[in-house]
C-alpha cells in the first residue's frame, strides 16, 4: 500500500486524533493495552529481511489470532473508533501514535512521534515477539533481531510499569507495579526490591527476572530505579526507535507537535515580508 501523504492537512489530522486518543484512552483507563497494540505491532520487525514491524498488520485477524496477541482485539476495536473519525491516517501511524499517547497521558515522557507509515496487507509469520517465558539470550537474539541495542531491552522492559498480565492472555496474573496506571520507575525498584518486602508479592516474569541476572542488563536495571529522568530519557529514545523500526521518515517532515502549522505559516509569512520588501525597494530604487 502506498504512504500516506504527510501534507498541513494530514498533520492536522494527526493532532485532531492525538487529541480524540487522550480522551478516549482517559476514558476507558485503556492506556496499558494501547501501548502493548502499539509495541506488537512494531515488535515483529525483522532487520534482515526487512519485514514486518509498524505497519498496521496487527488489525487482520490473523496476526490477531497469534497466541502473543490474545486480548489485542479489544485496542484494534478501541482505535476504530478513531478512524472511523480520522480516516485519512494510517493504521500503522494510528497505532503508534496510541502507543506515544498512552505513555504521556499517565505520566510518561513525551515521546517524539513522526508520521508517514504506510500500512502493510501482509501478515508476519507468528513467533517474532518476545515470549515472556524465556530468558536472556532469548531477549537479545528477538530484540537484536530488530536492531535494538541492550539498553533499549531493558527501558522497554520498564514500560511494565503499566497495566497487568491476564490468566486468559498470557499465562500469567497480576500488576508489576502498585499502581498500574501510572508510568514512572517502579517497575525496576520492585524488580530491585524482591518478594520478600511486599505482602502481595508483585509480578515477574521470567524475562523480568533476566534482567538482573545479565551483568550488562543489571547496571542499567540500578541506573533507571535511582534516576527516573534517566529512565524517562531512555525510554522515550528506545520507544521512538521502536515506532520507527523499518519506517523511513518522509523527508523535511517536522515533529509531531501542535506547532507544525504555525511554523509552516510562520515561515510563509516571513517570506512573504521579505518579498514585498524586495519589490518595494525596486520600484523606490527605479
Amino acid at each position: 500500500m502506498a504512504a500516506p501523504k504527510v501534507d498541513a492537512a494530514y498533520l492536522k489530522e494527526i493532532e485532531k486524533a492525538r487529541r480524540d486518543l487522550r480522551a478516549l484512552i482517559s476514558k476507558e483507563n485503556c492506556a496499558p493495552i494501547m501501548l502493548r497494540l502499539a509495541w506488537h505491532d512494531a515488535g515483529t520487525y525483522d532487520a534482515i529481511t526487512k519485514t514486518g514491524g509498524p505497519d498496521g498488520s496487527i488489525r487482520f485477524r490473523e496476526e490477531l489470532n497469534h497466541n502473543a496477541n490474545k486480548g489485542l482485539k479489544i485496542a484494534v476495536d478501541l482505535c476504530e473508533t478513531v478512524k472511523a473519525r480520522h480516516p485519512k491516517i494510517s493504521y500503522a501511524d494510528l497505532y503508534q501514535l496510541a502507543g506515544v499517547v498512552a505513555v504521556e497521558v499517565t505520566g510518561g515522557p513525551s515521546i517524539d512521534f513522526v508520521p508517514g507509515r504506510k500500512d502493510s496487507d501482509t501478515v508476519p509469520e507468528e513467533g517474532r515477539l518476545p515470549d515472556a517465558r524465556q530468558g536472556v539470550s532469548h531477549l537479545r537474539q528477538v530484540f537484536g533481531r530488530m536492531g535494538l541495542t541492550d539498553k533499549d531491552i531493558v527501558a522497554l522492559s520498564g514500560g511494565h510499569t503499566l497495566g497487568r498480565a491476564h490468566k486468559d492472555r498470557s499465562d500469567f496474573e497480576g500488576p508489576w507495579t502498585k499502581d498500574p496506571l501510572k508510568f514512572d520507575n517502579s517497575y525496576f525498584v520492585e524488580l530491585l526490591k524482591g518478594d520478600n518486602w511486599s505482602k502481595e508479592p508483585l509480578l515477574k516474569l521470567p524475562t523480568d527476572k533476566a534482567l538482573l541476572e545479565d551483568h550488562v542488563f543489571s547496571q542499567y536495571v540500578r541506573l533507571y530505579a535511582k534516576d527516573e529522568d534517566k529512565f524517562f530519557e531512555d525510554y522515550a529514545a528506545a520507544h521512538k526507535k521502536l515506532s520507527e523500526l523499518g519506517f523511513t521518515p518522509p523527508s523535511a517532515v517536522p515533529r509531531s507537535s501542535g506547532k507544525w502549522t504555525n511554523r509552516i505559516l510562520g515561515a510563509a509569512v516571513i517570506v512573504a515580508v521579505i518579498a514585498a520588501i524586495v519589490k518595494f525597494r525596486s520600484a523606490v530604487s527605479g
